[in-house]
Formats: structure tokens, C-alpha cells, sequence
């Protein structure tokens, strides 16, 4: 089954309802109890809290009749995956709360993440609600990208290169590599510099890519780590909307229907402003590892 365009954008719309209404919820809240959920990844990766699940409750409480009437299968970080999205025609892959650090911590940089994939991977829907600024993204297959309902337009270009990218980078091993493969690119840019913050989760980075340009997010290939489906099915989909780039670091389209793992930094992360910012990057990252 293709889903018509209409059929999409009521679709769109109930994920931004569903968003909203979570993200208001949220933004009203602040966590009496951490729970850990896992010991693997990333410290952001392993704590929930008892907000990530009213946010779910609230968002699939608005998603689920159209789960039924359209028959989609769903992905969502505080579930066990069912497998149903390798089944169904589309699938609901939704994070309740991405950045659940600053959340925790009380900063900015949390956001509600509902994107709708197809069985090939390919991201058709994606809804993004930023609690604090108290802004929405959205984007369309074939209709474009939006903030607050407007067609969304990049202010000018900085004269600094932006690397946003998780907290993990400041302590990883690749931080040098890719701190020197950024400045080379700026160097080439005839840009003053690199500049980065790594203060938010990975949806409000990328987000931060669009408004920012020229900017990247970036993440080396990591075999069992880095960050899941539903940190950038949504994101993906804003992207692709606003000609700008979502990849592996080698070009190849993000893996977003995964058999084997819903972990996606088995090929890397490479999110852009443009496509030449992106091959610049490429083209040295590449020499480099």
C-alpha cells in the first residue's frame, strides 16, 4: 500500500498534535525519579524517566487509532521492537523525549521525535517539537520542511563552520580527528573557524544544523554504539525536505529500517547544510580513517 499525499498529511497532522501535546506536558514537568535502563551506550542511552512515558502514553494515545485504520507498525524507544515494522507498509518511529540529559538537567536541548518510515527506510514524516523555544518542525515527502507552520529559511551563513554533536564527543577518541578534518574544511571554506556546541540531544543538534549554516553533525562509525532510529528518522526526513544532507559519512542513505539493530552508527552519522560542505567532509574524513 502507497499512502496518497492527503493521506500524509492528515498523518503529518496528528503527529504534530500528538508532539505538541506531549511537549507541553513536558515542558510542565520537571523528573522525580531516574530509572536505568540499560548499562550499554551512552549514559544518555541508558536513564528513563517517568516523564519519557506519559510523553508515549500521551503520543500514541493520539496515534493509535491511525495505527489501526492504516495499518502501521510502530518503533518507539521505551517499547521492546515487535518486529511489526518489517511487516507493515510504514511505521511510526517515535522518541518521547530525545535528550533526556538536558531534560534531567533542566537546559535546553530536548525535543519530541515522531517520525513515519517506509518499509524501505525511507522517512515520508517527520515532527519535531522543541519544548523550550517551544517550536515545530515538520516535513513532508514531496511538500517540504516547516517551522511553526512557514516554509523554513536558513538565516545567512555564519563565518564560522558548526559542529553540533552529543555531550560523548568532548571525551571521545575521534574528537581530535574530527576537530582537525572540520578546521581543514573551514580553512578550504575561507572560513575564521570551527565552532562547537555540544549541549543538546541529537534531534535538536540536527535541527540546529538547519538553522545554523554552514554546520554538520557528525559521528564516526562505532560497530555496537551511537544513537538509535528514532534519534534521526524525523530528522532525516526534515532534511531531505530542505536539500540538505543525511548520511553515512561514506554518502549512502541512513539505514532506518534495520533488521539486524536499531542502532544507526554502525556506517557513521554525517548530517549537513549542503552537499558540497558534506563531500569536503568526506573527502577527508575518508583519508583519515
Amino acid at each position: 500500500m502507497k499512502l496518497l499525499q492527503s493521506e500524509l498529511v492528515q498523518l503529518a497532522d496528528l503527529a504534530i498534535e500528538a508532539a505538541m501535546v506531549a511537549g507541553k506536558m513536558i515542558a510542565r514537568c520537571r523528573p522525580q525519579k531516574i530509572e536505568k535502563k540499560s548499562d550499554r551506550g551512552s549514559l544518555a542511552s541508558q536513564v528513563v524517566t517517568e516523564v519519557d512515558r506519559r510523553s508515549e502514553a500521551l503520543i500514541l494515545a493520539r496515534l493509535k487509532p491511525a495505527m489501526e485504520s492504516f495499518e502501521l507498525g510502530l518503533l518507539t524507544e521505551e517499547q521492546p521492537d515487535d518486529g511489526g515494522r518489517f511487516d507493515a507498509d510504514y511505521f511510526w518511529c517515535i522518541d518521547p523525549i530525545d535528550g533526556t540529559l538536558p531534560f534531567i538537567e533542566g537546559t535546553p536541548g530536548y525535543s519530541v521525535s515522531i517520525a513515519l518510515v517506509r518499509r524501505d527506510g525511507t522517512p515520508v514524516i517527520g515532527v519535531v517539537y522543541d519544548p523550550v523555544e517551544e517550536t515545530l518542525y515538520h516535513a513532508i515527502a514531496a511538500a517540504g520542511v516547516f517551522r511553526d507552520g512557514r516554509s523554513l529559511t536558513p538565516p545567512s551563513s555564519s563565518q564560522s563552520l558548526s559542529l553540533f554533536t552529543d555531550r560523548s564527543f568532548l571525551r571521545s577518541e575521534g574528537r581530535e580527528q574530527i576537530t582537525a578534518v572540520l578546521g581543514e574544511v573551514a580553512r578550504d571554506m575561507g572560513l575564521a573557524g570551527i565552532q562547537i556546541d555540544a549541549s543538546a540531544g541529537a534531534v535538536m543538534n540536527a535541527c540546529r544544523v538547519l538553522n545554523n549554516p554552514p554546520a554538520c553533525y557528525l559521528k564516526l562509525p562505532k560497530p555496537d554504539g551511537g544513537g538509535s532510529l528514532w534519534d534521526y528518522a524525523a530528522t532525516a526526513c526534515l532534511f531531505r525536505e530542505a536539500g540538505a544532507v543525511a548520511t553515512d559519512v561514506c554518502g549512502e542513505e541512513l539505514q532506518l529500517n534495520r533488521r539486524d539493530s536499531t542502532l544507526m552508527c554502525h556506517r557513521g552519522i554525517l548530517f549537513a547544510t549542503s552537499e558540497s560542505l558534506a563531500q569536503k567532509i568526506r573527502v577527508l574524513l575518508t583519508a583519515e580513517l
